[in-house]
Order: C-alpha cells, then structure tokens, then sequence
C-alpha cells in the first residue's frame, strides 16, 4: 500500500491506492513534457479569477510568482516529480501549495483536471504543430532551390517502376514539394480546431463561479472557448486529425525515401548523399547505406499506427471524460517526436543531394522512353492515335530486335511502319525535345518548371 492517500481526491476514500495501482495509473512520467503549458494555463487561469474577484490580486500574484519559480526549478533540474501525485498538473500545484501555503489550494477554483489536460494537450500540440511548420517549410525551401538549380537535368520518369518518359529532375524533385504543400495546408487547417479553449469547462458540466472564458482564451492566445463543456473534456479528435496529417506527412516522406534509397543503389546511381548521412558496414567495407531515408521510411509505419491507436481509443467511450483517455498522450507525443525529427534530417538532407546528371541522362535513354513522343508526332500527321499506338510498337519491337533506341533507327526504319514519318522526327525522339514539347502549366519544359519553382515558393507558409 502507498504511505497515503492522494490529497486532490482521497477524502472519499477510507484506504490508500495499492502501491501497483498509483504507479499503472500514473501519468506524471510521460506527462511531465507538458509542464509549461500546465503553467502558462494556470497563471492565465489566476489572472482570470482575479479580474472576476473570486481571488485577489495579492493571492494571484503570489500563485503567479510561485508558479514562475517553480518552472525555474524544473528547467533546472530542482524539481521532484512524485509518481503518487499521479501527473503533471497535481505535482505542481502540489509543489505550489508546499511554497505559498494556503493561497496554493484556491488555484483549481471553477476547474478540473479534466479540462486542465484539455487545455495543456491543445497548447503543447498548437506549439508543435508551429515547430513542425516550421520544418516543413525548411525541407520545402530546399526542395525547390534544389528544383530550381535542375529545370533542365533530364531523368527518366517512371510508372510501375519502368521507364515510361523522360522528365526533369527538378520537375520530380517539385512533386515532392507539392505532396509537402498540401501536408503544410492541412497542418494549418488543423490548427484552427486545436486553438479552441476547453479550461471552464471544469468536469464536464461547467462551474457555477462567475468565470470569464473569452478573457482566459484571450489570455492563452486560444480563437475562442469551446462551446460545449461535455464534448471539450472528452473528445480528442484534434489530437486524432493531427495524427491523420501526421501520417500523412510520413507516407510522403516514405515515398521520397524509397525514391532515394533506389537512386543511391549501385543498379540506379542516380544521386549521391553526403557522407554524413549515411553508414557504413561492419563486414563489407565498400557499403554506404542511406540510413536516414531508410529509418524514415520505417518510422513511418510507427506514426500511422499511433493514428490507428488513438481512434480505436475513442471509438468505444461515452460521455463525457473516461480514463482512457490518459493513454492518448503517447501516441501523440511520440508521434510529435518523429515528425519533426523526420523533417528535420530531410530538410538537412535534401539540400546536399548531388544528381548524377549523366547517369540520368543515360538511364532516360534506354526503355524507349520516347515512344509516347513517336505516338504524338503520328497524331499531328493525322493519324488516329489508336493506329499510331499500334505503328509505334511495332517500332519499339524493331528497336529491341537491333538493340537500338528509336532515336537510334534509321529513317528508313521508321518509315516501313508509316511513310507519314519523316526527317523531322528525330526532333521528337531526341530526349531534350521530349522534355521540352511538354510545355504548359505543370508539365516537365525546363522554362515550365522554372516558373513552377518560383510559384511554389511564393506558396511555402503562405
């Protein structure tokens, strides 16, 4: 059994919580992360019952001026976290009591921890989603510098992981941006329906002290209080929407390492990545492994399974609050972690990427990756494309039979399959002049991308 009883609730009880009990319930060791939200919410939440005169100002500023010194202490490393106060919120104000004496106990007047760790979830995940922003916005910015140095790098562009057209590297390297925006937009969006204060709501039915939640929400820089004081204590679909976004970001950064583990393959040798980071290998010590794209690409399976946890763990709760959902601060926080360090090694990363430009060129060259461009010229001569469809691949199938691209047959070659073909197709069949005839909004035209890039950055955190 524990020495005693929890102070914030154990009036009812006759015995103390089993020792095993208070540490399975215990947040506090994972919690405790959140510790200036919990008292930047607390000192908010003294102004405001002192501006409605249900304390003084003399007992808020000493409440005020405890709370300070004990976030000083805790940066310090001065501060005991007690796992039989069960979580951050009643460590400090414990703590507080312990400090200012009596005046500590009016702080929790007309509030709960329930709507407390509402409110300390919505301002610790508002400022990491800031932080996460922020790094998106880094890894853009490399993106499309990167992008823009590389308007007219010719690589092969792939479906089914086959050559299927010749694009640019910065063309590719701007789809990557593009999957980044919509990830930023959603992170933004979500941010509105975090920066909502729930602290007022109390337990789940309100207070019946006069309180001012516009002044506490003005105070905490929140849009506005909730306007439902059941739903603002239980529900924690803002958490579960970050989630989504979150796996999101990481489905896409997955895709963009899979690109690159492919590319710094020995079959590819598309690009090279410093040396910083990559590893070597124990026992074979001509390896360079891209460690950091691979472990990206893995951490992203972890974060769509937090996202999964955390609606499994609401689908099944009633209203209002319910201790389950102590267990959404893990996969949240976790999920925080590995976002942002996930975009932090990318936005590190990319930036120092060196293309291998002849190794794209030449790798472009070979799958008949202006066939399409074959099939186009036919058209233009009048041909149905279904006909000129049917003619290039018979040509393709002569390429393979010679060993020779089709720029690389003979005129004629070509014209035993059409006798619309002339001189002039080589111009379409060259891989500059594939790249080059894409020329509009969106397609892969070195001066089409150029102009891509300087949009897609006037788009980064607009």
């Amino acid at each position: 059994m524990t020495d005693q009883t929890n102070s914030a609730w154990g009036g009812r009880f006759s015995e103390a919580t089993d020792e095993f009990v208070a540490e399975f319930t215990a947040s506090v060791s994972f919690d405790k992360r959140m510790y200036q939200q919990d008292i930047q919410g607390s000192k908010a939440h003294a102004r405001m019952l002192a501006a409605v005169g249900v304390i003084t100002d003399a007992e808020r500023d000493l409440i005020v001026d405890g709370l300070d010194t004990i976030q000083i202490q805790i940066e310090q490393g001065d501060f005991e976290w007690r796992t039989a106060l069960e979580d951050v919120h009643m460590n400090i104000e414990s703590a507080l009591t312990k400090n200012i004496g009596a005046v500590g106990k009016k702080l929790h007047t007309g509030r709960s921890r329930n709507d407390q760790v509402a409110t300390d979830i919505r301002l610790y995940l508002r400022d990491a989603i800031d932080g996460i922003l922020g790094q998106l916005c880094l890894l853009q910015r490399g993106i499309i510098t990167l992008a823009s140095d590389h308007t007219d790098t010719i690589m092969p562009g792939f479906t089914h992981l086959q050559t299927a057209q010749p694009v640019t590297f910065g063309h590719h390297l701007l789809a990557w941006n593009e999957m980044l925006q919509r990830d930023s937009e959603r992170l933004i969006d979500c941010r509105k329906r975090v920066n909502i204060l729930p602290l007022g709501s109390a337990a789940l039915a309100g207070t019946t002290f006069p309180i001012d939640r516009v002044m506490t929400a003005q105070l905490l820089g929140f849009d506005a209080p909730s306007e439902n004081s059941l739903d603002s204590v239980s529900d924690r679909d803002f958490a579960i929407e970050f989630s989504a976004a979150s796996a999101m970001i990481m489905m896409h950064l997955s895709r963009m390492s899979e690109e690159l583990v492919l590319w710094t393959s020995a079959q590819f040798q598309f690009i090279d990545l410093p040396d910083r980071f990559c590893t070597g290998s124990s026992i074979m010590p001509q390896k360079k492994n891209p460690d950091v794209p691979e472990l990206v690409r893995g951490k992203s399976g972890r974060v769509i399974g937090h996202l999964m946890s955390l609606l499994v763990l609401m689908k099944g709760q009633p209203l209002a609050y319910n201790k389950d959902n102590q267990e959404d601060k893990e996969p949240l926080f976790d999920t925080m972690d590995q976002v942002f360090n996930s975009l932090k090694a990318f936005a590190s990363m990319v930036p120092a990427i060196v293309p291998h430009k002849a190794n794209m060129r030449s790798a472009a060259f070979k799958g008949y990756s202006t066939a399409t461009d074959l099939a186009d010229y036919l058209v233009k001569k009048g041909m149905p494309f279904r006909d000129a469809h049917e003619v290039v691949g018979k040509a393709v199938a002569k390429g393979l039979a010679d060993g020779k691209d089709l720029s690389e047959l003979s005129l004629d070659s070509l014209q035993q399959f059409s006798d619309l073909i002339a001189q002039d197709v080589f111009d379409v069949l060259t891989l500059e002049g594939s790249v080059k005839a894409r020329n509009h909004i969106g397609g892969t035209a070195p001066e089409q991308v150029k102009q891509a890039a300087i949009r897609a950055h006037s788009r980064v955190l607009r």
